[in-house]
């Protein structure tokens, strides 16, 4: 019998190769045929190689992992891979889709793999009327406001993906910002500007041109010198500097 192939289609070269590494170690018969960056791409490289089982990010660019789903059909085992969020985790749920999250975990993945081994050969679920659902649903979020839910931070050698709620505070210098959150500090290459046009603003704030924080993580504001101030964060302690600018944020609260 020939080896079960499979193709990984995400935007993250450094999520490929996890994905693709971990596979190695969990499904050591699985060859993995192709890499795919976004969606069209996806469905040429099925075409060419056929293979039995696709890995698809649910958010890529030009055909989202849905779409190149409902393209694919019953031509192969499908997997959805998605950063966690509410909507996602309840609708793939919901409609019984073998998805993991991102950050890919072993353990999640070695379920995953184990479901897919148990099917007999050449059966495939029928999903096309959830997959329909799903590209409807996909579709009416994407047309609502939607704000930022993760940050995607390089640390080392690896991509961390933080959630946006676990972040304290943002900090920027020239073209890079410091995120600051429960787990440990990373840089990014966004500025203070793009941030603070893709967070939620009922939950972030700019307190200075350099500085945003999560007013959840926030116990107390200090007036200051200059008619400015500064405000301490929970169980943390730096203290951050509210420049005159931004002081009317906490005389309103």
């Amino acid at each position: 019998m020939s080896a079960p192939t499979a193709l990984i289609a995400d935007d993250e070269p450094l999520l490929r190769e996890r994905l693709s590494s971990l596979l190695a170690q969990l499904w050591p018969e699985l060859r993995v045929v192709a890499q795919a960056r976004n969606g069209p791409e996806a469905l040429a490289l099925f075409e060419q190689f056929r293979p039995q089982v696709a890995f698809l990010d649910v958010h890529m660019p030009g055909t989202n992992g849905i779409e190149v789903a409902r393209r694919i059909g019953d031509a192969a085992q499908l997997v959805f891979v998605t950063a966690y969020d509410r909507y996602a985790v309840e609708a793939f749920a919901r409609g019984a889709v073998d998805y993991i999250v991102k950050p890919i975990e072993p353990e999640r993945l070695r379920e995953t793999v184990q479901r897919l081994r148990a099917r007999a050969p050449g059966a495939v679920p029928d999903l096309q009327a959830t997959l329909e659902r799903l590209a409807a649903e996909l579709q009416g979020r994407a047309a609502a406001p939607s704000h930022l839910q993760w940050i995607k931070a390089s640390v080392g050698s690896n991509v961390r993906l933080i959630p946006v709620d676990e972040v304290v505070y943002f900090k920027s210098d020239n073209k890079y910002t410091l995120v600051v959150w429960d787990g440990g500090e990373a840089v990014i290459r966004k500025t203070i500007r793009e941030l603070a046009d893709a967070l939620d603003p009922q939950q972030f704030a700019q307190i200075h041109r350099s500085t945003i924080v999560n007013l959840r993580r926030v116990s107390q504001f200090t007036h200051g010198r200059d008619d400015g101030g500064e405000v301490q964060l929970k169980g943390r302690g730096e203290r951050l500097v509210v420049s005159r600018s931004y002081v009317q944020l906490f005389q309103r609260m």
